[in-house]
């Protein structure tokens, strides 16, 4: 094995970490909330801890959910920089997958929203700008928080072709777009909801599913 895959390897085990951190677990139990996993969806993200009515705890989730999308992007550029754009990919990905699949909770996590947010703010603040641009317009026309979000991640690998500078085959629009089929994927009840007319209007103002 390379030096540069042994760094590969060691940059996606530390995302994959940072990532399966389960900040809404941990905060709602921390308030004593209880266990997350047993309230409304059993998600562990932002919009699930709305659910309990605190909206403090929910803005905290998702604000931590999606700093350690940007923690993972951050660490790749500046602790593993030998393999310039292919590192924060590397990180992008892994970070997300943790998120939506935590060893520690058996694989059970989150949908990857907010902490796929945090790794494209890093990546390109324009391309996050107009993701949330996206996803806010979106939940607010629709008033359906999940719409916001598939949209948001529809139009992001575009975005990050278009707004970033980056040509289609560079690794960051390769991870953008692995993330957004990944979000996609971690939402097909929601979508199978959606086309039936039976996905739950939410207001505006609740977080999106993280």
């Amino acid at each position: 094995m390379s030096g540069f895959q042994a760094q590969l390897i060691l940059l996606f085990l530390v995302s994959y970490v940072i990532g399966s951190i389960p900040f809404g677990l941990l905060l709602t139990a921390l308030s004593g909330g209880g266990d997350i996993r047993k309230i409304g969806s059993g998600n562990i993200g932002a919009t699930n801890v709305l659910r309990t009515g605190r909206r403090g705890l929910a803005a905290a989730t998702l604000l931590l959910d999606a700093l350690k999308g940007a923690a993972a992007v951050l660490i790749a550029r500046f602790f593993f920089p030998g393999a310039g754009e292919m590192t924060m990919a590397v990180g992008t990905v892994a970070v997300v997958l943790g998120h939506c699949f935590p060893v520690w909770l058996g694989f059970r996590g989150g949908k990857g929203v907010a902490t796929g947010l945090g790794t494209i703010w890093v990546l390109s603040w324009p391309v996050g700008l107009g993701c949330c641009v996206v996803w806010l317009l979106v939940a607010r026309l629709s008033r359906i928080s999940s719409a916001g979000a598939l949209a948001a991640f529809l139009l992001a690998p575009v975005l990050m072709v278009l707004l970033s500078g980056r040509t289609l085959h560079s690794p960051i629009p390769v991870a953008t777009l692995l993330v957004s089929l990944l979000i996609w994927a971690r939402h097909w009840s929601n979508i199978a909801r959606l086309l039936t007319g039976q996905e739950p209007r939410v207001s505006v103002d609740q977080a999106p599913r993280s």
